[in-house]
């Protein structure tokens, strides 16, 4: 069920009259669009800036918006559901522990290999997708998976900045990031149910990674580098973030998780766009344009497979 008043607020209540699966895709896709845009956001943050305090000021910020429209539409007898038990367990695997992988995958592998092994994420969105779920892999949405797999993986794959000195054990941790984000994907899917709310989703699983994060935050005796002024890109990086979440949230109310993991994982196409064409970070190499080449016909297969 939309939430109407949650995508009002987005600017996307014309979205409700599209068709369940044309309003997941296009969700996702949104969903793609903006999660590369909170990426460049978040990049514009001064280099002295923390990143373990600027990941707690952006989850905050999800939590807050969530929080303060979830008083106004969420009704109270959803906390009292399976599913908000199952909202909540999504929200500890994404991001509180798969950032936790994340972030020592580029430490012990690189960021290269690290990004390229996390890049097959739809591979295990099929898997957890017909195994909790039952959907099913029809030829024409393999075909769009390995599109996108494939693009996602070339720009990561150079011969330079490869580590090769590490445990064999460290492969896992970029593998375990991405199963950890799409078995969560799949739990919300299955929560979605009993209590077909978005926003709720959202709101449970942010905050649940806020407590996560905050405790790790404390426990571990960080401290916050910079200026106080410097956090405010995370800010507005947890704003774009938010929406996003949302989106991808009703991309998986109306859609299968073995379609809406890949068109939400092209995000890097838009990423490589918006450097280009809007914060002037990136160059079209030929990597790029092979990418993009890849990619947007394999999400064009998902989207018709799911019509």
């Amino acid at each position: 069920m939309i939430d109407p008043g949650f995508l009002a607020g987005l600017g996307l209540a014309s979205l409700s009259s599209l068709e369940p699966a044309y309003l997941s895709a296009c969700s996702a896709m949104i969903a793609a669009f903006l999660f590369a845009l909170s990426a460049h956001v978040q990049n514009m943050a001064p280099k002295g800036a923390s990143t373990q305090f600027g990941t707690l000021v952006l989850i905050a910020t999800q939590a807050a918006l969530y929080s303060a429209a979830g008083y106004f539409i969420i009704k109270q007898e959803y906390w009292f559901t399976t599913a908000a038990l199952m909202f909540a367990a999504a929200g500890l695997l994404r991001p509180s522990l798969s950032i936790t992988l994340w972030v020592e995958g580029i430490k012990r592998l690189g960021p290269t290999l690290n990004a390229a092994l996390t890049s097959i994420g739809p591979l295990f969105a099929a898997l957890f997708g017909i195994l909790l779920l039952g959907e099913q892999l029809t030829p024409m949405i393999a075909a769009g998976i390995g599109l996108v797999v494939c693009g996602a993986l070339l720009p990561a794959l150079r011969s330079s900045g490869i580590a090769y000195s590490f445990p064999l054990w460290a492969l896992l941790l970029p593998l375990g990031a991405a199963a950890l984000r799409n078995v969560a994907h799949a739990i919300t899917k299955l929560g979605f149910a009993e209590v077909p709310s978005p926003l709720f989703a959202a709101m449970v699983g942010t905050c649940v990674s806020l407590v996560v994060v905050g405790t790790r935050f404390v426990a571990t005796r960080q401290t916050i580098e910079g200026r106080l002024s410097d956090y405010r890109y995370f800010v507005a990086s947890g704003v774009v973030t938010s929406f996003a979440v949302y989106l991808l949230n009703q991309a998986l109310e109306y859609g299968q998780v073995i379609t809406v993991a890949p068109i939400v994982a092209s995000s890097p196409v838009f990423a490589a766009l918006l450097g280009y064409f809007v914060f002037g970070r990136e160059t079209l190499t030929w990597r790029t344009m092979l990418t993009i080449a890849l990619v947007v016909p394999g999400v064009v297969l998902i989207v018709l497979a799911s019509a």
